[in-house]
């Protein structure tokens, strides 16, 4: 898994990224809230373990900032001191998946993480929309206006990570964990050629309303430009 982590305590990260990177995840740890919330923004991560007690934001205002404003549904877990009960419930009812108190074990931040990332597993077999497309996991099929697209098993893989996260840069490190579960990229053109035949097969191009976009020697992003963008062939609507 590709998990942030908010620390400023020193030890702290290099203790929970040795724990985590020794289980076989990645690590990407930040001190302050704002960095944070700006690589959400731009990337994907499968959790997020968060501090309370930070210098320039608190946990539980990065975590209302992860729920309200950018509408992540990314599972985030609270590991900290605080150990209140008022604590517990107030980040609970925040959105919080989780909640640890320091110094919690190795095998329980393990075990934690394993849980609520299978809930969210869970959740995201269901079938969602976004813009013209309508991604089925348990048929694993997708439509385009209510049209099926044709697609091989891993080029549905890729077509369901893009559109679960549009706007999000995916790193090609992340893409290939999650769709072919490698845990060392090697130098190959096969993520680059299911890119190219998802990106023709749903028609992910400006002119469609659309952009799947490459970005120079770390991934892909999936922008929707417009709610609807008017096809090739389609009359510009008359006036009155």
């Amino acid at each position: 898994m590709r998990i942030a982590l908010l620390e400023d305590d020193i030890t702290h990260t290099e203790l929970l990224t040795h724990w985590l990177r020794t289980a076989g995840h990645h690590i990407r740890a930040f001190e302050q809230g704002a960095d944070l919330l700006r690589a959400l923004k731009q990337e994907a991560f499968d959790a997020v373990l968060l501090d309370w007690n930070l210098p320039e934001m608190s946990g539980i205002d990065v975590l209302w900032e992860i729920r309200q404003r950018l509408h992540a549904t990314v599972p985030v877990i609270f590991y900290t001191a605080r150990d209140q009960e008022g604590d517990v419930v107030r980040a609970l009812r925040a959105g919080a998946d989780d909640y640890l108190v320091k110094p919690a074990g190795r095998l329980e931040l393990l075990a934690r993480l394993e849980s609520v990332t299978r809930r969210r597993r869970r959740v995201e077999s269901q079938a969602f929309e976004v813009g013209v497309f309508r991604v089925d996991r348990q048929t694993r099929s997708i439509t385009r206006d209510n049209e099926p697209v044709e697609l091989t098993t891993k080029d549905f893989d890729l077509a369901a990570l893009l559109l679960s996260n549009v706007g999000q840069l995916l790193s090609r490190t992340y893409l290939h964990q999650a769709i072919w579960r490698h845990r060392v990229v090697r130098s190959s053109r096969t993520l680059d050629t299911h890119v190219s035949r998802v990106r023709t097969r749903l028609k992910l191009m400006p002119e469609y309303g659309w952009r799947l976009e490459a970005v120079y020697r770390y991934g892909y992003r999936l922008q929707q430009l417009v709610e609807a963008a008017q096809r090739p062939g389609e009359e510009e609507p008359k006036a009155p």
